[in-house]
């Protein structure tokens, strides 16, 4: 990659920016319950030993460009403790407050870190800043910067590069700051992110180029990533960790459709069907007992409605007073971070409204369908139990949102959460999130009533990474939890070229243009551990 020289200034008129403060949660974190490697505030990758770092001196600043054109701040670890080293520098917006990390190593075996043997110059800010790119000696790779203020090479013992076996690829994630030459500051990730991928964040950024060219930092490698026992929280901690985070998640005034337990909606004649044998489907038993286990999604059986139509419409206002958060426990990046998944089951999706210039147009019976599964995840750090980040499903996609920026119940460290109006997407504000443009889109449309799930009150963990919690049969039932139904989406559309609304061709060609494909037919989704986040990234 090639030496870049960007000019910045460094100042703006005098005004206070969030990232000159620290961020900490409304309250002080409790003492967890005893454990293995939970929460111990360091990890052995294999004879390197990691601990994360989230003090730091403060390098160099612009405030120029990047999200909200407020700029980044660069940033050297602080207080390492001693025999630690540091892997590489950290980066953040100034759009929020300080809230971030970098690990720190220790070699345990005398063989795992190694000191650069030269640096590359890759970037210059306004010849006040240098990012350099450690050059590491034969069978080592570099895994983050090396920032300075002066144009002279930093020490060979500022930082450490880390033994190849002890590293994995590594990939550019959210961007923090781009340059007008084409040159982009990126928070990293591992490439390969998973349940069984050993990959490790280290916390620094990456630069890249207009050409797509990175200047080829790793990321780390748990290499004791079978001996999950040893970082992963035990049954006791997850049961605090679930009561310290818990979601609370608002459902808008005017749903109809709210969720309900999976024994509810069993209990109240929800029936199993089968290819061939249209005519004699049976009920379901209340645990889910009954149904087929394992196999894969062949579409020879799914679940219905009961077919007395009062019934079937009783059940698809679900019932709130029994519903219960069901919870999944999973390893991410190298098993340093836990992700606690909390899934919500509806028994019925409702139609979709579009916007469309000022008018809000309901689409009929497109979006409809029978059993929603949704959900929303807590990533917590397993160095000390810090909450860090909370992604929330958005229909076929969804949103990381960090830690600064989430709403909590007062004076507490609990989530808050809203879902969609008829939809079930779940958000992290409150108000209207138009899917689309801003002349033509889906509306989903959430705030706080009175009717709300506390996840802390009512939860059940479903986890074959806790030996003691065994997994409901309903768990392993791999097809539909509700037929398919594909409508003549035209027809539905139509239908609104007729009405009193008289939408105009042109309006219903560009809404074609963003409603997403799930909501042509209406076909019951496959329950939460055929998802591919259950064993892998959420995106």
């Amino acid at each position: 990659m090639g030496n870049f020289v960007c000019c910045f200034t460094t100042t703006k008129e005098a005004k206070d920016f969030p990232i000159d403060s620290n961020f900490g949660l409304s309250s002080p974190l409790p003492s967890w319950p005893p454990g293995e490697g939970f929460a111990n505030g360091t990890f052995d990758l294999g004879g390197l030993q990691v601990r994360q770092i989230t003090s730091f001196n403060k390098i160099w600043s612009t405030f120029e460009s990047g999200l909200d054109d407020v700029g980044v701040s660069f940033f050297d670890p602080s207080l390492t403790p001693n025999g630690f080293s540091m892997l590489g520098s950290y980066c953040q917006s100034n759009d929020y407050q300080l809230f971030g990390w970098v690990l720190a190593g220790k070699d345990d075996s005398g063989s795992t870190l190694a000191s650069p043997v030269d640096y590359t110059l890759v970037l210059n800010f306004s010849n006040s800043c240098y990012i350099w790119l450690p050059t590491p000696p034969p069978g080592y790779n570099p895994v983050g910067y090396a920032v300075t203020s002066s144009s002279q090479k930093p020490s060979l013992d500022k930082i450490r590069c880390v033994r190849a076996d002890l590293t994995d690829e590594c990939e550019v994630d959210e961007l923090l700051w781009g340059a007008d030459n084409g040159v982009n500051v990126y928070s990293s990730r591992p490439k390969n992110r998973g349940t069984q991928s050993p990959g490790v964040g280290v916390g620094t950024f990456i630069i890249e180029d207009e050409n797509n060219n990175n200047s080829f930092i790793y990321c780390l490698k748990n290499n004791n990533f079978d001996k999950l026992s040893s970082s992963m929280p035990n049954l006791a901690q997850v049961e605090a960790l679930i009561q310290e985070y818990s979601p609370r998640l608002y459902f808008h005034p005017s749903e109809t459709y709210l969720p309900s337990s999976t024994t509810w909606y069993f209990s109240n004649g929800v029936l199993l069907y089968h290819t061939g044998d249209e005519s004699n489907p049976i009920p379901v038993e209340p645990t889910g007992s009954n149904l087929p286990q394992g196999g894969s999604n062949d579409e020879t059986y799914w679940l219905d409605l009961p077919t007395n139509e009062t019934q079937r419409e009783r059940i698809k206002k679900g019932n709130l007073q029994s519903s219960e958060a069901y919870i999944h426990i999973k390893p991410m990046l190298g098993a340093t971070f836990t992700d606690i998944q909390v899934w919500v089951f509806y028994p019925f999706n409702g139609p979709v409204t579009a916007k469309i210039g000022l008018i809000d147009v309901p689409l009929g019976k497109i979006g409809e369908h029978i059993g929603d599964w949704e959900h929303l995840t807590l990533r917590i750090s397993n160095f000390n139990g810090v909450l860090y980040r909370v992604y929330f499903s958005e229909h076929s996609g969804g949103t990381w949102v960090d830690t600064p920026f989430l709403e909590f119940q007062e004076g507490s460290n609990k989530i808050v959460g809203y879902s969609s109006l008829h939809g079930h997407a779940t958000y992290s504000t409150p108000g209207l999130v138009l899917q689309g443009t801003d002349l033509v889109g889906l509306i989903n449309d959430t705030a706080k009533s009175d009717m709300f799930l506390d996840v802390g009150a009512k939860y059940v963990i479903l986890d074959e990474y806790i030996t003691s919690v065994s997994e409901p049969p309903w768990l392993n039932y791999t097809r539909k939890w509700g037929p398919k139904i594909t409508y003549a989406i035209g027809i539905e559309l139509e239908k609104l070229k007729n009405s009193s609304i008289g939408i105009v061709e042109s309006a219903i060609e560009k809404l074609l243009e963003v409603l997403p494909t799930e909501i042509y037919e209406e076909d019951g989704p496959t329950g939460p551990k055929m998802k591919d986040n259950w064993d892998g990234d959420e995106r």
